[in-house]
């Protein structure tokens, strides 16, 4: 409406109207905004947030660009003119080009990368190169380029690139001679990305009646009038007709064919059942309370901290409820698409057809008509993974972030921003309350918290009766603990066993996946390495082959060593995939199901693999950190941790805090049920206090030493990481690069902003030095997040990618280790 309204304004003015827009694949230092004219014809049709056909460059090319304002201008003589109108209703509302021009100042992105954020990838558009012969008199060619026109003349239309050299042998460059020749002359089309979903509907005519009919058109004329109208499918099967009786009811002209737009529902069908009224216990309704005031009054974020299994879904719950009573919407953001099977569950069951799914588990097209729905106003209530913070509802009435201190709200590619941020953004924007939640906040959070710019609501007992489990450390240094199998301690493997005596469930967390991370050579003792990565390569036994984590190159198993040709090779260490085999070995009567990457690519795999086992099929679930946190399975009486003591040493400041919350949130899915839970954390650092805090439950008493250790080392909370990356394929050129960014940076920093607190760190090679292919360093920038501070990284790149060729740079202002 605002964008409606500046429209007419402007052209109400005699002045020439002008576009402000970004356009695509535009290079980092020359992505800005250009002005273009807004030819006669589409006055009042170009609007901020549509997209448009422009010409760009100085070889006429043709490029999609995005309207980001409208202006005016009293002379227009040089500017080019926008070609073509591609949405007839902007796709941006006011809130969408705010957001676009946060990404671009926040993350360091292009233009067009912001926008793949905001809108669906169904919704791009895909051009085509036509071919046809030019008017005229023709040049002379050839005898390959006659052949072209020949093959031409004969089709009797345009034709693609594609077509013509497949038919006649010439390639793209020959036809774009031709063309400049004056012999061909090109047009493009364009159309949707994913094309939209479509049934064939029937409808009688004004006069079927008088018609004469047979007995099966007849049938199908009565069903038609009785149900006005029906689909093709509809009227086959409830009337026993065939197609070809429908068709000879449309040539007699009884009924009219058309196609009409559905929605690809990913959840459709599947059966919700409705969900009793909440009832909260008191230390929930205490919590909802207050947040229910802050819902109505949200001056800053609010953090709901509560142990594992203290019903922080059921307040979230009574939030939405009052959040949809004052004619708001609510987005729910979980980390990873395993969890928003559980807490589908209970958001369907409570609010139907009001809900909309958003993540990349389902099909292009289901996202674009999930994110439709939502545009149009048909669900209010979004639940989904990272990228569902941008779904376009009009009001906003709260946003919640489950487990907010995961790492998967945090992408790491361009755009590279945190949900949490972009939540915040627009709870501004809309005036909506922010709910970060966690059994193990992020330090950053819960220092907010503790400091009074975010409001603290604690829930620290579990629900109902039930308790935190008892937890018990178990030295696998000592010989006493240690069984013939030595992925189990004997104590892991009698409780394994008494709960599979009293038909009680187990987890296994081992966040590994793959069946062994190492195959080394027992003659020269080389270890197997990806060609394309400095990482050893994971030799997994359900493909039989050895594959990189990274770039996933893939290795079949010879059986000999690629230095020496040595056929003793020895097997290194476990993954999930080796974990499976043993228990398989050790409990041959047991029902064992792997949940990890590898057993979950197929779609609603997660949903299928998690029901499964809530339905009491599996006896026991293996499987990475995706088993850690948000499920909930009431016959689970014990978790076993094996092999954590690794992430203790990551070479990232975050490691202990990783650690802790990774022990803490699976030893949480114990004892949910109303039975005691037990967990067994087998390590063989029993007195690191990471491990005994995470044993204990106790949060409050590592964020305390935490964060004395954050504030003494000058990290997050007390900084912004700031990091700028650097890749190439020649390492010397990499490094040169890097060095001389971080020189240019300093010096723009003393000349310009002297008084900025700032510190480099670097360049040094990033954790995995090559990764696909390329080289990688990293500048570690601590600072603060301000104007001030981007300007100068901004003014930096800008030199870099316009000074330095052959290798690239990006800033990741919220740099977790990599």
């Amino acid at each position: 409406m605002h964008a409606a309204r500046c429209a007419s304004a402007i052209l109400s003015s005699h002045m020439h109207l002008t576009a402000l827009a970004a356009v695509e694949k535009a290079a980092y230092h020359f992505d800005r905004e250009y002005t273009y004219l807004v030819p006669a014809q589409l006055e009042g049709k170009v609007q901020p947030g549509c997209r448009v056909r422009v010409p760009f460059g100085r070889g006429g090319g043709r490029r999609m660009a995005i309207v980001l304002g409208l202006s005016k201008a009293e002379e227009a003589g040089s500017l080019k003119p926008i070609l073509e109108l591609y949405d007839p209703v902007p796709l941006l509302d006011d809130e969408g080009l705010a957001l676009l021009r946060y990404l671009k100042d926040q993350t360091f992105c292009t233009w067009f990368d912001a926008l793949r954020l905001l809108l669906p990838a169904g919704l791009g558009i895909v051009f085509t190169t036509l071919y046809l012969p030019a008017k005229g008199a023709l040049p002379l060619l050839d005898p390959r380029h006659k052949e072209v026109l020949a093959y031409l003349k004969k089709s009797g239309q345009a034709l693609s690139a594609q077509r013509l050299c497949g038919a006649t042998g010439v390639d793209e460059q020959e036809l774009e001679a031709m063309v400049a020749l004056g012999a061909l002359e090109c047009l493009e089309r364009s159309r949707g990305k994913i094309l939209d979903e479509k049934v064939t509907m029937l409808r009688l005519t004004p006069g079927w009646e008088e018609l004469k009919l047979s007995p099966g058109q007849k049938k199908a004329a009565a069903f038609l009038a009785e149900n006005d109208g029906a689909s093709l499918k509809e009227l086959c099967y409830y009337t026993g007709i065939t197609r070809t009786v429908a068709q000879g009811l449309r040539t007699k002209g009884g009924v009219e064919f058309y196609d009409q737009v559905v929605s690809r529902n990913p959840y459709a069908g599947k059966d919700f059942t409705p969900a009793p009224p909440i009832d909260l216990t008191g230390d929930q309704q205490k919590a909802a309370d207050r947040l229910l005031g802050y819902l109505e009054n949200p001056d800053k974020p609010a953090l709901l901290y509560g142990v594992t299994g203290s019903g922080k879904t059921q307040v979230y719950l009574r939030l939405i409820e009052q959040t949809l009573s004052l004619g708001r919407g609510a987005i729910v953001l979980v980390p990873e698409i395993a969890l928003t099977t559980q807490t589908l569950e209970s958001f369907h069951a409570r609010f139907g057809g009001r809900v909309a799914v958003l993540h990349s588990g389902l099909s292009l097209g289901e996202r674009m008509d999930e994110w439709r729905r939502v545009k149009g106003g048909g669900a209010d209530i979004v639940v989904g993974t990272r990228s569902a913070v941008f779904a376009p509802l009009k009001s906003i009435g709260l946003i919640v972030i489950d487990e907010e201190q995961e790492h998967t709200y945090k992408s790491d590619k361009s755009p590279r921003f945190n949900a949490r941020d972009i939540a915040r953004a627009r709870c501004k924007y809309h005036g909506a309350l922010l709910l970060l939640a966690s059994a193990t906040p992020s330090v950053e959070s819960y220092h907010a918290a503790q400091t009074g710019r975010s409001h603290l609501v604690s829930l620290p007992l579990r629900y109902g009766k039930d308790k935190l489990p008892t937890v018990e450390v178990v030295d696998m240094s000592r010989h006493e603990n240690l069984s013939d199998t030595p992925e189990f301690s004997l104590r892991l493997r009698e409780e394994l066993q008494y709960n599979l005596t009293h038909g009680q469930q187990s987890i296994l967390l081992l966040n590994r996946r793959g069946h062994s991370p190492l195959v080394r050579c027992l003659g020269c003792g080389a270890v197997a390495e990806c060609q394309l990565c400095s990482v050893a390569l994971t030799y997994h036994a359900a493909n039989d082959a050895l594959l990189c984590h990274y770039c996933a190159y893939r290795q079949e198993r010879d059986g000999a060593c690629a230095q020496c040709g040595n056929q003793l090779l020895r097997y290194v260490g476990q993954g999930t995939q080796k974990l499976e085999e043993m228990l398989n070995l050790v409990f041959p009567k047991a029902r064992v199901l792997r949940v990890d990457m590898d057993a979950t690519m197929s779609k609603f795999s997660h949903q299928r693999l998690f029901a499964a086992f809530a339905d009491g099929q599996y006896d026991i679930m293996v499987g990475t950190q995706m088993v850690a946190k948000g499920l909930n399975f009431p016959n689970v009486t014990l978790v076993g941790v094996l092999g954590t003591d690794q992430s203790l040493y990551a070479n990232d400041f975050r490691s202990f805090e990783r650690t802790f919350a990774l022990l803490t949130q699976v030893v949480g899915r114990s004892g949910r049920g109303g039975l005691e839970g037990r967990a067994l954390i087998q390590t063989y650092l029993p007195d690191h206090p990471i491990i005994n805090l995470a044993a204990r439950q106790d949060y409050p008493a590592f964020f305390a030493d935490e964060e004395q250790s954050r504030k003494l080392h000058i990290y997050p909370p007390y900084c912004v990481m700031a990091a700028v990356g650097f890749s190439g394929l020649d390492e010397k050129k990499v490094t040169h690069a890097a060095k001389a960014f971080a020189e240019k940076f300093s010096s723009l920093a003393r000349e310009n902003s002297p008084d900025l607190p700032l510190r480099l760190l670097g360049p040094t090679p990033a954790e995995v030095a090559r990764a696909a292919g390329k080289y990688r360093y990293k500048l570690i920038v601590k600072c603060k997040n301000n104007g001030e501070t981007r300007s100068l990284l901004r003014q930096t790149l800008e030199w870099f990618y316009g000074s330095v060729k052959n290798v690239t740079a990006y800033v990741d202002m919220h740099y977790d280790g990599w």
